[in-house]
């Protein structure tokens, strides 16, 4: 409309020869260097407990990179003649148990007596994300803030178990900067925990009071993996709940087998709040490593669990492999669809997917 009189009519703007923005130089692609450590040095850094090294060298384990994989399997291989000096307990509870709490309390008392505590906390990871909260610091303040402990949540990534597949290098480094104590507490309480008993010496279930109404939905397999159970939050009103619920799990454990040859698993009660009944707890595990060492389960257990480790690898290893072939999970979509709608066995997908 050229009419300026108009109410259509559009006034001509304003020329330029830019838009108002500055010109930006345009950035190379720099290729990214090749990381490298200077192996001695950090080897003598962790074995001098600087844990700021050891953070680092448990992230170049945790690494997707094949380069920082390769760095860090290095790394714990020349730190291998320090590992194996700790004792290596995994905590388990039902939900609402205190696990964090029990941890905290507990691993103040160690520090407190001369020992050196990592806490390997698994981080549940979302299903549907994958991302993790990563809030055992938080959860676990006053430990965090002392100097002989060491807290590392690491997400469990829907590994079985909720104990994340790095989980036992990460022991093994702690074990190798001088802490004596291991406690790896798990996601949970299921069948599925079993993963975590076959990485530890001795397996603690924490329980609240009320036997009969937690075994409604506590599954038997777990109390037969347990060395230790312990009444936790027994304080207050609630300690003679407590010290009845920990004689009905006695009663209960004289109908299950042994979790170790030589060793009657046992019952306790303690209370994070009143920071009460610890001292039995760390008797407890005194008593274990001694049986176990005479019986020689410890050093038996111990070899089981690196033979069983490698032959996990290997079953991962083999499902990475598959799955890393182009058009791999494409084909095993299908073929799952197929199977669905009945054209096809499970055994004769599984021929059709391996067929030269």
């Amino acid at each position: 409309m050229n009419d300026k009189k108009s109410a259509l009519f559009v006034q001509p703007g304003v020329a330029a020869s830019h838009d108002g923005m500055q010109a930006t130089t345009r950035r190379k692609f720099v290729r990214r260097k090749k990381k490298e450590i200077d192996f001695d040095a950090a080897v003598a850094d962790i074995r001098a407990g600087d844990r700021i090294r050891l953070a680092k060298a448990i992230t170049l384990l945790e690494s997707s990179n094949t380069d920082d994989k390769v760095l860090g399997q290095e790394l714990l291989k020349r730190l291998l003649p320090y590992t194996g000096n700790s004792i290596r307990i995994g905590i388990t509870g039902v939900p609402g148990a205190g696990k964090s709490t029990f941890i905290e309390t507990f691993g103040k008392m160690l520090c407190d007596e001369g020992h050196k505590v990592a806490v390997l906390a698994i981080d549940p990871s979302s299903s549907v994300t994958g991302g993790s909260i990563l809030g055992d610091k938080t959860r676990m303040e006053e430990l965090s803030r002392e100097k002989n402990a060491f807290i590392r949540p690491s997400p469990s990534a829907g590994t079985l178990g909720g104990v994340h597949r790095k989980t036992r290098e990460t022991m093994l480094l702690c074990e190798a900067a001088g802490y004596d104590i291991i406690l790896i507490e798990t996601v949970g309480v299921g069948q599925s925990e079993t993963a975590v008993r076959n990485m530890v010496d001795f397996f603690l279930l924490l329980v609240l009071t009320g036997a009969g109404d937690e075994l409604q939905g506590m599954k038997k397999g777990i109390m037969e993996l347990a060395d230790g159970i312990l009444v936790h939050k027994a304080d207050g009103d609630n300690l003679r709940n407590a010290k009845k619920t920990a004689m009905e799990y006695k009663q209960i454990l004289h109908l299950l087998q042994p979790a170790t040859p030589g060793w009657t698993t046992r019952t306790l009660t303690a209370s994070s709040y009143e920071k009460t009944g610890f001292d039995k707890v760390f008797k407890t595990l005194d008593d274990f490593k001694e049986t176990a060492l005479e019986n020689h389960v410890w050093n038996e257990r111990r070899n089981s669990q690196t033979t069983d480790w490698f032959r996990q690898m290997i079953l991962d290893k083999l499902v990475d492999d598959f799955y890393a072939t182009a058009g791999r999970k494409d084909t095993v979509a299908s073929l799952e669809q197929e199977i669905l709608k009945g054209n096809l066995t499970v055994a004769q997908g599984i021929e059709t997917l391996f067929k030269p």
